[in-house]
């Protein structure tokens, strides 16, 4: 697996290459233009194949086998203690003699992974991706056990919209190509949130920098261990 790209890369008819941070042989990783939480980012077959059906037994591998290394990132980044607090037992490891989920792994947190395949269940990007997104204890986790969950319902609203704001964003240059913006689709009731809005070019260079570095870390540290 590799933390760069060697030339331009598409999501759907987007060119996305500076928003990539990991390119395997099969997939990619990159972040999102409108991130419903911190870290919310995606990862999509190469070949732009538009349902999960289409992908051949290799692909399908590498693709969750991507999806893994790309939560192991998130918890070593966003799982774990601040640089100034004394990290507890539990996040050591151990509780009353046991082990627990250690601090920076992915079991110091909770993912949301989700597909919507297919544009009934409101893919707006005819090009299979896997939405990854870290739920970060006392910050961006869902409050309380039970059913239910908000991020489902903005997922599927407009605010979940990704191909509408990459069709916006490119609108000048790529509407003869792609047609009329695309809607959001298979909603919940939806969720009014009017305060977010598409991220600058710059700043999702700067998130993907950052995810390509915390990777790279990971890499030593995993050669260290062996």
């Amino acid at each position: 697996m590799s933390s760069g790209s060697t030339g331009p890369i598409y999501f759907g008819p987007f060119e996305v290459t500076p928003q990539v941070f990991l390119t395997t042989p099969h997939s990619f990783a990159l972040v999102n233009l409108k991130p419903l939480l911190p870290g919310h980012v995606l990862i999509c077959p190469r070949k732009p194949y538009q349902r999960i059906t289409d992908l051949a037994a290799p692909e399908l591998t590498d693709l969750f086998q991507a999806v893994q290394r790309v939560q192991r990132m998130l918890a070593r980044h966003y799982f774990r203690s601040p640089p100034d607090s004394t990290p507890s037992s539990e996040q050591n490891g151990t509780k009353n003699g046991q082990d627990v989920a250690v601090d920076g792994s992915p079991e110091a947190g909770s993912f949301n992974i989700a597909i919507q395949d297919g544009a009934e269940a409101g893919q707006t990007v005819p090009h299979v991706h896997v939405h990854v997104i870290p739920r970060i204890r006392g910050a961006t986790a869902k409050e309380g056990p039970g059913p239910g969950d908000q991020i489902y319902e903005a997922m599927a609203a407009e605010e979940g919209n990704v191909g509408g704001a990459l069709w916006d964003r490119e609108l000048e240059k790529l509407r003869l190509k792609i047609g009329d913006r695309p809607e959001p689709g298979g909603r919940f009731p939806s969720i009014e949130d009017s305060e977010r809005h598409p991220r600058s070019a710059e700043e999702m260079e700067a998130e993907a920098q950052l995810f390509r570095s915390v990777l790279e870390e990971m890499e030593e540290a995993e050669k260290e261990s062996r």
